[in-house]
C-alpha cells in the first residue's frame, strides 16, 4: 500500500511594518531604561566612574543607543534626574487622600517641598552631581523631561493662589534650587528639617502639612504661631 505524501502550500514569511505609535512606545521604552540606569549608576558609583557603556550595559540596550538619543553624558544625567525629579514629585502630588477644598493648594505646595527636599537627603551622591552639572558651561537643559517638572510646579503655585505663577513658579524652583544646594554643600552642609522651616514660614504652611519629619519644627516655633503669610507673596 502505498502512501501518498499530500503536498503543503510554502507561504512566505511577510513582515509588516510596526506602525508609528509602536515605534514611538519603544523608542519610549529605550530612553526610559537608559534614564533609569542612569540615575542607578550615577547614584551608585559618581560620575566619573559611569560611563556611557556602563549605562547602556545596565539598560540592556545597544551602545550606540545612548549616543543617538542623547548628545552626551552631561544630558543625560540632566534629563535622568529631571525625570526623576518629575515622577517623585507627581507621586508626591497624586498621594491618597487626594488634598481638596480651601486648603489644597498649601498641602501641595508643602508636598512638592518635602518632595525635592527628600530626594536630596535619599540621593545626596546624585543630586549632587545635578548640581553641579547644572553651574558647568552647558548650564541648565530645558529638556522635555525639565519641561514637564516646571508644569507640575507651576500648577502647584497656581492651585496654591499665585497670581503670577510663571514669575512664582521660578521663585519656587531657585528656593528649593538653593535649599538642596545647603542640604548637600559639603563640609557645611544644613539639615533639611531647618530648611523646611525656612521654607514653609516663606509660604505661610503648617508644619504638619505634607511629610513631616516628626517632632517640632527645628527652632520650636509652633505652627500657629508663625506669622501669616501673604500667600501670593
Amino acid at each position: 500500500m502505498s502512501i501518498l505524501a499530500r503536498s503543503q502550500p510554502t507561504q512566505e514569511l511577510q513582515l509588516v511594518p510596526r506602525s508609528p505609535s509602536v515605534n514611538e512606545e519603544l523608542r519610549r521604552r529605550s530612553q526610559a531604561r537608559l534614564l533609569q540606569a542612569t540615575v542607578e549608576l550615577v547614584g551608585e558609583r559618581g560620575y566619573e566612574a559611569t560611563t556611557l557603556a556602563d549605562i547602556a550595559d545596565r539598560a540592556g540596550a545597544a551602545r550606540g543607543l545612548v549616543s543617538y538619543y542623547f548628545p552626551g553624558k552631561r544630558q543625560l544625567l540632566q534629563t535622568a534626574v529631571h525625570r526623576l525629579m518629575h515622577r517623585e514629585l507627581a507621586r508626591a502630588l497624586e498621594r491618597e487622600p487626594r488634598p481638596e477644598g480651601v486648603g489644597a493648594g498649601r498641602e501641595l505646595l508643602a508636598r512638592a517641598i518635602d518632595a525635592i527636599l527628600g530626594l536630596a537627603r535619599d540621593q545626596p551622591r546624585l543630586m549632587r552631581t545635578h548640581m553641579a552639572g547644572i553651574l558647568t558651561a552647558e548650564g541648565f537643559i530645558q529638556c522635555p523631561e525639565q519641561q514637564r517638572l516646571a508644569a507640575l510646579l507651576r500648577d502647584t503655585v497656581t492651585r496654591y493662589g499665585s497670581r503670577d505663577p510663571e514669575a512664582d513658579y521660578r521663585l519656587l524652583r531657585a528656593l528649593l534650587m538653593g535649599a538642596v544646594v545647603a542640604v548637600l554643600l559639603p563640609g557645611a552642609p544644613m539639615e533639611p528639617e531647618r530648611l523646611r522651616t525656612e521654607l514653609f514660614q516663606r509660604y505661610g504652611l503648617d508644619w504638619e502639612l505634607g511629610v513631616p519629619p516628626g517632632g517640632e519644627p527645628p527652632g520650636g516655633v509652633p505652627a500657629n504661631e508663625r506669622p501669616e503669610k501673604d500667600q501670593t507673596a
